[in-house]
């Protein structure tokens, strides 16, 4: 179970650089009516996000579209989508080993790789070393007209045909995943993959790609991978039944981290800092940074959300961090390591003049670090609060990810800002898609 604790956020524990006492009681006042209005929607459902902890009816299509995917000798499957399209499925893949250094490259068949970002050297490459006769390719844009993954789709589809598969064989390669056509209105992707009999998932059509995690969009890999999707949604129902049971602002955690978030905000902090004390937990910082970046960037708001990692971070930002402006909020992840890796032998311990390391673990280590930052933190002024989970697994995932999103939508709510919408992202893919037309660069 997620457990946060916030004390070492205010001024009263740790000075001058804390969050004002003042400000976030405040800020939990002006979070009732926020959380009133999320409650509402738990209860009228109208909003589908808060309804996927207690629905199963779509998962038995997941396996079976990962079972497919992994069937007749696959040896990798590519996923292509960007955005909420791909982090969501990342940052559970990484439950996995995906994107550990040194560890991903031992993961076992099907091998799953994330093409997210369009870079036509990288991709180049990628399809001319990949045994494309046992690839597979899952094509992912909740509107079914994303640029980058109708380039990558068609990409793929001529190195298929270059690698001298029919179209029939072809549309065997591909699994949809996108929003149903709407008549009379071209679906790009739909058109791309369908005369190929490639078969589609339907994308959750009230759940935006950010907020996807838990979706077909983030569980297919994650099947594909082996991972247990009823756990990852039994999790996030821990996250949601406080709304389900009418609890106040204090007795919900995702209000109090919003109400935490508000006050910052208000007290001039506008950096927000993710830093968990795990690999697993790496790739959750990137979902985290869109999540937060793109639901409430609006309307001259906002806090600048920053992805950190422990301990290697301690060497490379801390300093920043201690000694720099006091305009940051912390939340710092541990997690139940205390006891758990190698062990410290006794005399190479003596040999590096550490004898009282003898017997700890590395785990011991990490545990100590993380700790150490928070104190480290609250000794210099800054305001940090700490979540804690002691096993990172499909059910403690599925919690962290779904208490992010509702903190951000209860922080948007309390706002004044719509905390679904993304209009400032629509005026550059509308431009690129003009100037790719045009020929410019």
């Amino acid at each position: 179970m997620l457990q946060q604790s916030f004390d070492l956020a205010l001024e009263s524990k740790v000075g001058k650089g804390g969050i004002p006492d003042a400000a976030f009681e405040k800020a939990l006042a002006d979070l009732g009516p926020a959380l009133a209005k999320l409650q509402g929607q738990a209860r009228d459902g109208s909003l589908p996000l808060l309804k996927l902890p207690s629905d199963t009816a779509d998962l038995a299509p997941v396996k079976a579209a990962a079972e497919r995917l992994k069937s007749g000798g696959a040896t990798d499957v590519l996923v292509l989508g960007t955005g909420g399209s791909s982090l969501g499925g990342q940052t559970l893949a990484q439950l996995t080993g995906y994107g550990i250094a040194g560890l991903s490259q031992f993961a076992s068949g099907p091998r799953v790789h994330f093409i997210d970002n369009l870079d036509p050297a990288t991709y180049a490459a990628l399809l001319a070393r990949l045994p494309l006769k046992t690839t597979k390719f899952v094509a992912i844009s909740k509107s079914g007209g994303t640029g980058e993954t109708l380039l990558q789709s068609i990409a793929a589809i001529e190195a298929l045909r270059g690698a001298h598969l029919t179209d029939q064989q072809i549309g065997a390669h591909f699994q949809g995943l996108s929003e149903p056509a709407k008549p009379g209105k071209l679906h790009a992707l739909r058109a791309l993959l369908e005369p190929f009999g490639t078969p589609f998932l339907e994308h959750h059509t009230d759940v935006g790609g950010r907020y996807s995690v838990l979706t077909n969009c983030g569980l297919l890999p994650a099947a594909v991978l082996g991972l247990d999707i009823e756990a990852l949604r039994l999790g996030a129902g821990r996250a949601v039944a406080p709304l389900f049971a009418g609890k106040g602002v204090r007795e919900t955690p995702s209000a109090v981290g919003a109400a935490l978030h508000l006050a910052a905000m208000r007290s001039g902090k506008n950096i927000a800092v993710l830093m968990p004390y795990a690999d697993k937990l790496a790739l959750l910082t990137r979902w985290w940074m869109q999540l937060w970046a793109e639901s409430l960037g609006k309307d001259g708001q906002g806090t600048q959300p920053v992805g950190a990692l422990g301990p290697v971070d301690q060497h490379s930002q801390q300093q920043l961090y201690l000694a720099g402006p006091k305009d940051k909020f912390f939340t710092v992840v541990t997690t139940g390591v205390k006891g758990k890796g190698p062990q410290i032998d006794a005399g190479l311990a003596e040999k590096i003049g550490q004898a009282d390391f003898a017997g700890k673990t590395i785990g011991d280590m990490v545990a100590a670090q993380g700790i150490a930052m928070i104190d480290t933190f609250a000794r210099n002024g800054c305001a940090v609060r700490r979540f804690h989970v002691e096993h990172i697994d499909e059910t403690s995932h599925g919690e962290m990810l779904m208490h992010f999103m509702l903190e951000t939508i209860l922080t948007g709510y309390a706002m004044g800002v719509d905390p679904f919408d993304q209009p400032a992202v629509e005026e550059a893919k509308l431009l690129a898609k003009s100037y790719l037309a045009e020929g410019r660069a």
